[in-house]
């Protein structure tokens, strides 16, 4: 009886030693095939442009292929939903963006997915200060003088983003919320396609990336306003912010990290974070990200979770102020 009870025990520790080393094993397995990146915008685009030069890295670190999958649609909410149902098995990288994880949440009346229910966050990459243009024929030189235009002809002021719930759209709704003005959304599916607006003349002003935009400044083409964060950007000290030309508190940008399925093993969830700082220590790919005018960062997961709550319930606040919608 004794010699079966000992034999039992042992059989009892093995199991919960077992247990306890699954979550190692699944770690130390990991990766054994190749990976995706869903992104929620097409090629071109900065979002993309990110997730291309970190792919390189990611696949020879973890000695297997990172592709990047495209996939645009309602505001990011297409690569969302599909990343969503993905396997919880850290194959699938979701481009996390402040559409998707900050402003949709609130501004699109349904959502076939939920940003914190299911997803698990990675780390926070980096932020991504938009800049405020205007064609050069309208007579104002600063957010000051806009704001006086606005109020001099409401409701004729436009100004075009890269679609209905990225961070151009809110920097224009923020800006109306701000001044007590109100500029009127023109959407368009592209940063390109919203820039060109403003040189044609279909659209009077733009939040755009600065990498898009700086070409047309410096040439003339366009004329800027400041960049739309709450400090000047470290690669350009000598462009003021919106908030410095007119507008006190004024502070919105993009920002992109990396997301796996709820449910992701932490083994490799922690795994992923640390894949993700190896790649962005090296100084080619930290300099390939900020000539994108990215201002780069490094996060935990459990900071970046808090980060995207706290992100959802500010936008909130601004959707809600602003009746801002889908166009």
């Amino acid at each position: 009886m004794n010699h079966y009870l000992s034999a039992r025990r042992l059989s009892i520790a093995a199991l919960c030693l077992a247990s306890m080393q699954l979550p190692n094993a699944l770690a130390q397995k990991f990766p054994g095939k190749p990976l995706r990146i869903l992104v929620t915008i097409g090629p071109g685009s900065v979002g993309d442009i990110i997730s291309r030069v970190l792919a390189d890295p990611l696949s020879r670190q973890m000695g297997q292929t990172v592709v990047v999958d495209n996939r645009p649609g309602a505001g990011g909410n297409v690569a969302a939903e599909i990343a969503a149902k993905s396997p919880a098995d850290g194959y699938t990288l979701f481009l996390t963006t402040i559409s998707t994880h900050g402003i949709n949440p609130t501004l699109y009346g349904k959502l076939n997915f939920d940003p914190i229910r299911d997803f698990t966050p990675v780390i926070l990459l980096a932020t991504n200060p938009n800049m405020m243009v205007v064609h050069p024929s309208l007579p104002v030189r600063s957010a000051k003088e806009l704001i006086a235009l606005a109020k001099k002809r409401p409701g004729e002021v436009t100004f075009s983003s890269a679609g209905s719930g990225t961070s151009q759209h809110i920097a224009g709704e923020l800006f109306g919320m701000i001044t007590g003005t109100k500029l009127v959304h023109v959407p368009y599916k592209s940063t390109p396609l919203s820039v060109n607006a403003v040189l044609s003349g279909e659209t009077m002003v733009a939040f755009a990336s600065v990498p898009v935009v700086m070409e047309f400044v410096k040439a003339g083409r366009l004329r800027s306003l400041g960049v739309t964060s709450a400090k000047r950007m470290s690669s350009l000290p000598d462009m003021p912010t919106v908030a410095e030309t007119g507008v006190a508190g004024f502070d919105i940008g993009g920002w992109f990290g990396f997301s796996v399925p709820a449910g992701t093993p932490e083994p490799i969830v922690n795994q992923l974070n640390g894949e993700f700082r190896k790649a962005m220590a090296d100084p080619g790919v930290r300099q390939k990200l900020q000539a994108q005018g990215m201002e780069l960062t490094e996060s935990s997961p459990t900071e970046f979770a808090a980060f995207i709550r706290s992100e959802i319930e500010r936008w909130a606040k601004v959707v809600r102020a602003t009746g801002a919608r889908v166009d």
